[in-house]
């Protein structure tokens, strides 16, 4: 049997990620908690400089007002940024929690500038804008820097500072003494045999969204690949609800459409280089289908076009047998060629547009770089196909999963604040718990920079939250640690004790293997509950099936085995995967219309029903092991 080591850290603020809302934590604690002598501990599954959503890079800032003055074309305002996320949601937004973040956000975006971002300017110096919300940037090294500040930040503390890497979060502690407060947390070391328990007075819950809790189009030799990293586990989502916490809008995942296969992004080539789009025929789909998109107004007339109507004419278009949709480079080129007299300044202009095409992919997705290459295609003289990805949920893009949370005081609507023990920004309906970016529901389209400040804003609360409770410490005891301890290693004990049962290890009566268990909750998800296999759609029929086969996947969960710390990893993955994938189950079959049609559409409520304006909401209730979906009111402010 393997030895392992238990290691207790007792912390005043508990950061658990290290993304860009976690790194956002990081600098403001910090700066708060400094005088008044707090300890603030950052914990992360990987290394802070390449973790999270912006790992490989960006190449653009998709949340920005221009209120500081910095950008060539008319600022925009909070309130026009609350409108415009609450037309892409199709009319459902926590208005409150989207305006805070809109008045905040070019705090965090001259932050960047600061410590080195290169933000691309036009010939007067102002920032370099590709639409409403939109700035370029040279983003490579995007994430690096930001995790340079948290660090900076956190050791700027001394002994009263620390991070970790390398540690996987696999549940959260409550105390033992007040049944609805959270404590800290615990986890394992994934490069050696360690387990980690951590005390605190507060904890932010930030370890991203969730992606591969739907089979992915990537298969075979390319499986793993995604539009969002791969490694978001879904965690964030599952400790909450195991926690006894309230979660919102699980149903409302997020379909890019992207480059085919590599998932390059698409955003700069349709709003910066105006890249036009075709079916398969050369015809367009975007505003073709205006008798079926209709039915969705007044949100389908909106400007712009909210991003589940765009994707639903992708899914009409392809139900006509008109795909595979091609988005045309090569015809950028031939606009300048019109548009263009002079042959130096054409020349120019190309040579422009081939070095910022090509550094849209290398700041951010090389494969697509990698995919061009491999099929022979020049995008100066060729298309590539388009593709609806996989669903994913991820509650700082285009979606609005996420805990349900408290707002900033002066603009939380009343009727939401008997849901939270306590009114502070930011704060689950656990006390002690807080959360931020994707883990922040109906709060959409925060994307890096909205993120960050949300991080920033949920620290300053955090800390205000422990400066109240200056008496408070955690009761947590040894025996609940030991416990957990024993559960988190359980896949190790009976691997152990099985695996020489068969004489292929992977292939055992005894236990199933993470990957397997992963693959079987893909499939039924994929086949039932609305993901690319059905075309993203789905029935309460196929719904109640799903959720029947995924009550075998929770009495599987108990019975993983794995070889090793990887497989570990894999393990807690697969099973908090498993957690969500349930949530969004029974919030679907919940919903009874399709408010969201290009993200999954209901073949037996293929409507929009405003008498089913408001949220849905999930919680779990561990001892009684029952499930509740019910509803909390859209109230707008704007």
């Amino acid at each position: 049997m393997r030895e392992i080591a238990t290691e207790v850290v007792d912390t005043d603020i508990l950061i658990l990620g290290g993304g860009m809302a976690g790194c956002g934590a990081a600098v403001e604690a910090a700066y708060w908690a400094k005088p008044l002598g707090l300890k603030v501990t950052l914990v992360d599954k990987a290394a802070i400089d390449r973790s999270g959503p912006v790992a490989m890079g960006l190449s653009a800032i998709n949340t920005y007002m221009g209120m500081d003055g910095k950008v060539s074309q008319n600022p925009r305002m909070p309130d026009r940024y609350a409108e415009y996320v609450t037309n892409d949601q199709m009319g459902l937004a926590r208005q409150d929690l989207v305006f805070d973040v809109g008045r905040h956000v070019d705090s965090t975006v001259r932050l960047f500038e600061k410590w080195g971002l290169p933000i691309w300017k036009d010939e007067a110096g102002n920032f370099k804008k590709s639409g409403e919300w939109q700035v370029m940037i040279s983003g490579e090294s995007y994430k690096i820097l930001v995790a340079e500040a948290a660090k900076n930040a956190i050791g700027d503390l001394g002994d009263k500072g620390q991070i970790l890497e390398r540690v996987y979060i696999t549940h959260l502690l409550k105390d033992e003494k007040e049944p609805n407060r959270v404590c800290g947390a615990v986890g394992f070391s994934v490069r050696e045999d360690k387990f980690y328990a951590f005390k605190a007075k507060v904890v932010v819950l930030i370890l991203g969204g969730a992606v591969h809790v739907f089979r992915p189009r990537s298969q075979g030799e390319g499986f793993g690949r995604s539009w969002m990293p791969p490694f978001l586990g879904g965690t964030t989502y599952a400790l909450t609800l195991q926690a006894g916490g309230e979660l919102t809008q699980m149903d409302v995942t997020f379909v890019p459409p992207r480059f085919k296969d590599s998932y390059g992004p698409v955003g700069t080539f349709f709003l910066l280089f105006k890249t036009p789009a075709t079916n398969a025929y050369d015809g367009p789909y975007v505003g073709a289908y205006g008798s079926e998109t209709d039915k969705w107004a007044p949100y389908a007339k909106a400007k712009p076009c909210p991003t589940p109507v765009r994707n639903y004419e992708m899914i009409l278009c392809a139900q006509e047998g008109k795909s595979p949709f091609y988005i045309h480079t090569q015809r950028v080129v031939e606009r300048y060629q019109k548009e263009i007299t002079d042959p130096k300044e054409l020349k120019k202009k190309i040579k422009e547009y081939e070095a910022e095409a090509w550094e849209d992919f290398l700041d951010m997705t090389i494969a697509g770089a990698t995919n061009w290459a491999a099929h022979n295609v020049d995008p100066m003289e060729k298309p590539m196909e388009l593709q609806l990805s996989d669903p994913c949920f991820i509650g700082s893009h285009a979606a609005s999963c996420g805990a349900w949370v408290c707002g900033a005081e002066d603009l939380m609507p009343a009727e939401y604040k008997d849901a939270f023990p306590a009114q502070y920004n930011c704060m689950t309906t656990l006390l002690g718990l807080f959360t931020a970016g994707c883990g922040v529901g109906a709060c959409a389209h925060k994307f890096s920079s909205g993120a960050h400040v949300q991080g920033r804003i949920v620290a300053k609360s955090a800390v205000r939250f422990v400066n109240d409770q200056k008496g408070y410490t955690p009761t947590v005891s040894d025996a609940t640690i030991n416990k957990l301890k024993e559960i988190v290693f359980k896949p190790f004990t009976l691997y152990d004790e099985k695996k020489d049962y068969t004489a292929m290890p992977d292939v055992n009566p005894f236990y199933i293997s993470p990957h397997s268990f992963l693959f079987r909750v893909q499939k039924i998800m994929g086949e039932y509950a609305g993901g690319w296999e059905t075309l993203y759609g789905t029935s309460d029929k196929m719904l109640e099936v799903g959720l029947w086969k995924l009550a075998f996947c929770g009495e599987d969960a108990e019975k993983i085995g794995a070889k090793n710390l990887h497989e570990l990893l894999r393990a807690w993955e697969a099973i908090h995967r498993y957690w969500v994938a349930e949530a969004c189950v029974r919030t679907r079959l919940a919903r009874k219309e399709s408010r969201w049609p290009g993200y999954y559409f209901k073949h037996d409520y293929l409507k929009l029903d405003e008498s089913q304006k408001h949220f849905l909401n999930v919680k779990y209730d561990v001892d009684k092991k029952e499930w509740t979906v019910f509803e909390r009111p859209m109230i707008p402010i704007v």
